[in-house]
């Protein structure tokens, strides 16, 4: 075979294979030297195979009709007032108690919740629940409810929202720390409530309750009065409001031991509430 034959039969075998590797790669960008795009081949005119993807390619595809619907998360509610009583079947009483943990007064009111299997509510102080975090787990322990009572026991009505919105955060974060979960109800000082609060509270997933019978026994009246107060005020839906720290609770706790059998033996049933009250 002569010289330019052979040349002419391997221009035609290279211009071959350049002409299959064109048609593989078409529609493709690749990159040459120094980074810069080299323009796609154009395909030939006619119908085009649709080209074969890859596993991993379906893998990043995602399945359309599958997802389930997003979910429009509802608006806050936000209460203009507090609960004062609670709802619910039968001759039903709520007992809650303020300002505490305190060590000198808390133990002896769970004693006496626990000798006759009642439940109460602890509306604590964030600086007190802090260095009493025993006392929080107790309650966990023996089924008790723990509400926020803000942090260190201020007139909210005077304090800035940015105020209110730490004192009531920091006592939410020691409270889930030592109870196990953070508080589904809490209740402002001195029963002095106002916007800002509620609308922090019902960020914060709780709810405010406040109370029906007032037993005053931060005035230190003595244990007939509280325990008087209490007697009288009794009826189906009440919540009362007691103390277990903030001075000598010493009353407290002996009218307890004196209140609760006597409620009991009235007919009434003393638990905790559940949230949502109509």
């Amino acid at each position: 075979m002569k010289k330019d034959q052979l040349l002419t039969r391997r221009r035609a075998l290279i211009g071959g294979v350049a002409a299959l590797g064109a048609a593989g790669g078409a529609g493709v960008l690749a990159l040459g030297r120094g980074d810069e795009p080299v323009p796609p081949v154009v395909p030939a005119a006619g119908p085009q195979a649709s080209p074969t993807r890859t596993p991993s390619a379906y893998r990043l595809q995602p399945f359309g009709g599958y997802d389930p619907p997003r979910a429009v998360p509802e608006p806050t509610r936000v209460r203009h007032e507090p609960f004062l009583r609670v709802s619910g079947r039968g001759r039903t009483m709520v007992l809650t108690f303020d300002d505490g943990p305190d060590p000198r007064y808390t133990p002896a009111i769970l004693d006496t919740l626990a000798e006759y299997e009642v439940r109460a509510m602890f509306f604590v102080c964030g600086e007190m629940a802090v260095d009493n975090q025993d006392l929080l787990a107790r309650m966990a322990d023996e089924g008790h409810v723990v509400g926020n009572h803000t942090w260190s026991h201020p007139l909210l009505t005077r304090l800035t929202r940015a105020r209110i919105r730490s004192e009531m955060k920091r006592t939410s974060d020691v409270i889930e720390e030592a109870y196990g979960e953070r508080p589904q109800w809490f209740r402002a000082p001195y029963g002095a409530w106002n916007r800002a609060a509620f609308q922090l509270g019902a960020e914060m997933g709780m709810e405010p309750l406040a109370w029906t019978v007032d037993t005053e026994d931060w005035t230190t009246p003595g244990t007939r009065t509280i325990v008087r107060r209490v007697a009288h005020g009794a009826a189906p839906g009440v919540v009362v409001l007691s103390h277990d720290a903030g001075g000598n609770r010493s009353q407290s706790v002996r009218a307890l031991r004196r209140y609760l059998p006597y409620l009991l033996d009235s007919g009434y049933h003393i638990t905790v509430p559940r949230r949502h009250y109509a």
